[in-house]
C-alpha cells in the first residue's frame, strides 16, 4: 500500500478520535450546565417558599395580636378565638402556603420535669410561671429548705401519662425508668435519679457513646437520645408533649386540651375516670372558662380526691404558642415551626424556630 494512502488513513483515525474526545467533552459540559442550571432554579425556588413560610410567621403573628383584641377578656385564651381555627391554606403563584396555630400549654412541656415550683400543699405560694434552666441544678431534691417533702407533680402527670397510654411492653415500672432517665437527661448534675435513671457512663458506653446534656431539651426529637424511650413509645407520645425552649414552665391551660387527648387531662388530675373529663369538657364549652375558679367549680373536679395537690398546674390564659408552616412553590416543598411568646407588652416575639416536619 501506498505510504501516502497509509498516512491518510491515519489522519482520519486521528480526526475521528479527536471528534469522538470533543462530543464526549461536550456532552459533559452540558450535563453539567444542565444540573448547574436546575440546582440553582432549585435553590431558587426553596428559597422562595423559605420566604413564603416568613411570610406565614409574621401574618400567625397578626393572628394573634388580633385574636386577643378582639376578646373582652385579654386574660384568657380559648379555642373559640381565630388563632385556634385549625390550618388554613393559602394559594399563590406556582405553589402554596398552609399554616396552623398550636396552644404550647395544651400540651405537657417535656422541660417541667425539673420545674421546683411545684409545691401545691402550700396554696399561699404565688404560682411561678417559668424558670431559668439553672433550676435543672437541684431538680431532683426531695425536699425543700424546710425539710419538707415536695412531689414532683409534672413527673407524676408524666407517669400517668405514659401508662395511660397501652403501649405494648410499657407500664408503670417501664414509665417510671423513662421519667427518671428524663429527669437524669435533663438536670445538671451526673447522679442518677434511682436505678431507672441513666447519666454519663450509661451513654459514653454506648457502640456510638455520647454525654447526657444536663441541660433543657430543644425538641421533642432529643426523646431518640435518651435511654428507655423507643421509636415507638415517641411516636405514641408525640401528639401530648412538647418542648418550650429554655422553660420548664409546667402550666397548662384547661381551655385548650384538645377533647380527643383525654389522656393527658386524665394524667394531670391523677388518672381519674373519663367521665370526669368528659363533664369537664362539656362544662368548658368553646368559650372556655373564664376563670380559673369557674374549672375549680366544675363539681366533677371539686369531688376529686385531693384534687388540691393538682389544680396549680391549671391556667385560662396561655404565653407561648407554635406556629406549624407547610409551603410549596415550583414542586420545592419547606416545612417550619416557629415558637412564639406573648409578651407582658403584647407584643409577639419569636423565640425558636425549626426547619423541618417533627
Amino acid at each position: 500500500m501506498p505510504r501516502s494512502k497509509q498516512q491518510s488513513g491515519v489522519a482520519l483515525i486521528t480526526v475521528m478520535l479527536v471528534v469522538a474526545v470533543a462530543v464526549v467533552l461536550a456532552t459533559k459540559m452540558s450535563s453539567a450546565l444542565i444540573f448547574q442550571i436546575q440546582r440553582t432554579d432549585n435553590l431558587n425556588s426553596n428559597q422562595q417558599a423559605y420566604w413564603h413560610a416568613m411570610g406565614a410567621e409574621a401574618f400567625a403573628k397578626s393572628v394573634l395580636t388580633l385574636s386577643f383584641k378582639e376578646t373582652d377578656d385579654k386574660e384568657v385564651t380559648h379555642l373559640g378565638q381565630i388563632w385556634a381555627s385549625g390550618e388554613t391554606s393559602f394559594p399563590v403563584d406556582l405553589g402554596s402556603i398552609s399554616g396552623e396555630i398550636k396552644d404550647m400549654h395544651a400540651c405537657f412541656n417535656l422541660n417541667s420535669l425539673i420545674n421546683k415550683e411545684q409545691d401545691n400543699s402550700d396554696d399561699s405560694a404565688a404560682p411561678g410561671s417559668s424558670t431559668p434552666s439553672g433550676s435543672a441544678k437541684k431538680g431532683k431534691t426531695g425536699a425543700s429548705g424546710s425539710g419538707k417533702k415536695i412531689e414532683n407533680k409534672a413527673k407524676v402527670a408524666f407517669i400517668e401519662l405514659i401508662s395511660s397510654l397501652n403501649i405494648d411492653g410499657v407500664g408503670n415500672f417501664e414509665a417510671e425508668s423513662m421519667s427518671d432517665a428524663l429527669l437524669d437527661w435533663l438536670d445538671e448534675d451526673s447522679s442518677i435519679v434511682s436505678a431507672g435513671g441513666a447519666e454519663d457512663n450509661d451513654y459514653a458506653a454506648k457502640e456510638y457513646p455520647y454525654l447526657a446534656a444536663n441541660g433543657l431539651l430543644a425538641s421533642v426529637n432529643e426523646l431518640r437520645l435518651i435511654e428507655h424511650f423507643s421509636p415507638q413509645i415517641i411516636y405514641a407520645l408525640k401528639d401530648y408533649v412538647c418542648v418550650i425552649p429554655n422553660s420548664d414552665m409546667h402550666k397548662i391551660n384547661i381551655n385548650t386540651i384538645d377533647e380527643e387527648h383525654t389522656e393527658l387531662l386524665q394524667a394531670l388530675l391523677g388518672g381519674v375516670d373519663a367521665s370526669a373529663v368528659e363533664e369537664i369538657f362539656s362544662e368548658r364549652g368553646e368559650q372556655g372558662f373564664n376563670t380559673i375558679n369557674d374549672f375549680y367549680n366544675v363539681s366533677a373536679v371539686k369531688g376529686l380526691k385531693d384534687f388540691d395537690q393538682f389544680k396549680r398546674q391549671f391556667v385560662v390564659d396561655s404565653e407561648y404558642f407554635k406556629l406549624i408552616t407547610k409551603t410549596s412553590f415550583n414542586d420545592s416543598y419547606f416545612s417550619m415551626n416557629s415558637i412564639m411568646k406573648i409578651n407582658k407588652d403584647e407584643t409577639i416575639s419569636v423565640v425558636n424556630r425549626s426547619v423541618g416536619e417533627q
